[in-house]
């Protein structure tokens, strides 16, 4: 990926950076934004050797310093957008800016135990996992430490407050769902929502069950899309793809997919009992078993949907031998 290719002008002097990523989304979102006395960077990326060097080139071709670099904001916690905050501020001396929650969270995962690890393990083997995948998914999990390192010291911004940006101030809105704490960012003079991965074109957001956090995490994220819809976006500025204009549209679009997913699975479940794992196998193809990255994803969804269902009793599940098997008694609505 060449320069010209990476940075996007956008107006009033902010720039869009697409910052690599070792795995199938390619890259993540990072913005630039011109203040009175330097620049804040929103969402810096995930720390690899690839996202440093673009940084270093990013900076000298607009012949900056990173001393010129005076605040750093993440939308939410996750390593494709937390990873290289702390690099960051190392280097820059700025502040870092995100949820106590979402902190709390990157803490969790990357503060030196295997709680996560080991609350994961147990949540997915008791839904069918077999345990040499399982293996590979904590390898994978492990392996995101030194993409993550090192950690930022944080300043916290909550959700109903303001925050200045770009000469601005912006609404802080609540994003839960795909990420409890995450933030989208709304300018009502300009009517820009900075979305993070709350609402993205041409993919839908994972949306995935989290040990030790809300039981049902779609139905939190289907209530954000129906607050969100109900703002004025002229454009949208997400973690990933392109920033696009249809805003109200999209976040129809991602109700009506769950709403597809969640009967397509009924479906399923109607024919035949299964436990999250056939049932995420089912839905997402056996090739996942070689991608363990993919493959945590596709079974934390999974089980967000099958949580979702079974809460409202549209499905139903029990244990056999220490594995949960979900069943539907009727088909979905289509």
């Amino acid at each position: 990926m060449n320069q010209s290719d990476t940075i996007t002008e956008l107006s009033e002097g902010w720039r869009r950076v697409k910052v690599p990523l070792p795995f199938s989304l390619k890259w993540v979102n990072s913005y630039i934004v011109p203040e009175n006395m330097g620049y804040t960077i929103i969402d810096p990326g995930l720390r690899t050797e690839e996202a440093e060097k673009l940084w270093d080139e990013t900076l000298q071709s607009y012949g900056l310093d990173w001393s010129d670099i005076v605040r750093i904001v993440l939308t939410h916690q996750h390593p494709d957008h937390y990873g290289l905050a702390g690099y960051m501020q190392e280097r820059s001396g700025a502040p870092v800016y995100m949820t106590e929650r979402s902190h709390r969270y990157a803490e969790r995962l990357w503060g030196g135990t295997d709680e996560y690890a080991g609350a994961l393990s147990g949540l997915f083997l008791s839904n069918g996992m077999p345990d040499e995948l399982m293996n590979g998914i904590v390898q994978n999990l492990a392996g995101f430490l030194p993409r993550v390192s090192p950690q930022p010291e944080v300043t916290y911004i909550k959700a109903g407050s303001s925050f200045p940006l770009g000469g601005r101030e912006w609404l802080l809105i609540d994003a839960p769902g795909h990420a409890f704490g995450g933030l989208c960012f709304y300018d009502a003079a300009k009517r820009w929502m900075i979305c993070g991965d709350q609402v993205l074109p041409r993919i839908t957001p994972n949306v995935s069950v989290v040990p030790g956090e809300e039981e049902d995490p779609l139905a939190h994220f289907l209530e954000s899309l129906e607050r969100l819809s109900r703002f004025e976006v002229v454009l949208a500025l997400p973690g990933h793809r392109d920033p696009f204009a249809d805003f109200r549209e999209r976040t129809a679009e991602l109700q009506a997919f769950h709403a597809r997913r969640l009967s397509d699975m009924r479906d399923r479940l109607a024919e035949r009992p299964m436990n999250a794992f056939e049932l995420c196998e089912s839905l997402f193809g056996a090739q996942l078993r070689n991608n363990p990255h993919n493959l945590r994803f596709a079974m934390a969804e999974t089980l967000a949907h099958l949580f979702h269902l079974e809460l409202r009793g549209l499905a139903s599940s029990r244990t056999r031998s220490g594995i949960k098997v979900y069943q539907s008694e009727q088909a979905g609505e289509r």
